[in-house]
């Protein structure tokens, strides 16, 4: 199983954190242990710290990382056209704008890397409920499916698309975060929910709509693999949302 690693790389600049699969695979490890056990057992005699000023700026870093890969990926996509929005294949190595390609997709897999904090915040703040399987789920999900389509597809094409939208929920999401840990009253936290479902429904509608395009050469691995996490995630998303905002609160007695 392990011969699938020699296979020549799909991109021929490895970068750091993208080249072998162990810097990944340890990366991932060590989050599960800090928030399943070596952090929990940290705080176990501590109170809980009070981030809030940590909390604001990690949200306003976010919010101007991710408009830094907003902007340049949606004026690479719409000014300089490189892609058939109905067959978005990788830019051949030799392709003029391939670094543009490269860099916007690498800073996005290394966002993905920098989400973990999110986790480790609410293990040093011991809001363990919102350590939630959905939370953990996607936050593991997010970079190691990033580093196996780095390796085996490639920088860019129809992950390109795909993924400016969730840096645009993104933006919303942590702009959320902000506004709240300013301690104002926010009541758009259920629209996030709504964004990052539709986000699923977008990824699944363009994997499905590249896939009968019978003369496209896209991977239909990574067409299989987005299609299957997209699915997972807006089920998962669906059920959160009800469980929240659709399902009858009982009164107690």
């Amino acid at each position: 199983m392990l011969e699938i690693f020699r296979t020549p790389y799909a991109d021929s600049k490895q970068l750091p954190l993208a080249t072998g699969p162990g810097p990944i695979i340890i990366i991932l490890i060590g989050y599960l242990l800090v928030v399943f056990k070596a952090g929990r057992k940290f705080m176990e005699h501590r109170e809980p710290y009070n981030l809030r000023g940590v909390l604001k700026y990690y949200n306003l870093f976010q919010i101007a990382y991710n408009i830094m890969m907003l902007l340049p990926g949606y004026y690479f996509m719409l000014v300089f056209q490189p892609y058939n929005f109905r067959c978005m294949t990788v830019l051949q190595q030799d392709h003029p704008l391939k670094n543009w390609e490269r860099c916007i997709s690498y800073a996005y897999y290394i966002n993905k890397i920098v989400d973990l904090l999110d986790t480790v915040f609410c293990v040093l703040r011991k809001k363990y409920s919102q350590i939630t399987f959905l939370h953990v789920f996607h936050h593991v999900l997010m970079p190691s499916a990033g580093y196996l389509i780095i390796r085996f597809y490639g920088y860019g094409g129809q992950l390109f698309f795909l993924c400016s939208f969730n840096v645009l929920v993104h933006i919303f999401m942590y702009a959320y975060y902000y506004v709240a840990i300013e301690g104002n009253t926010v009541r758009w936290k259920r629209y996030l929910t709504l964004m990052q479902m539709l986000q699923f429904l977008l990824m699944f509608a363009h994997c499905a709509l590249t896939a009968m395009q019978r003369q496209c050469t896209a991977s239909q691995g990574t067409l299989f693999l987005v299609s299957c996490s997209a699915t997972i995630m807006f089920i998962m998303f669906a059920n959160f949302y009800f469980q929240c905002y659709l399902r009858p609160k009982h009164k107690k007695n």
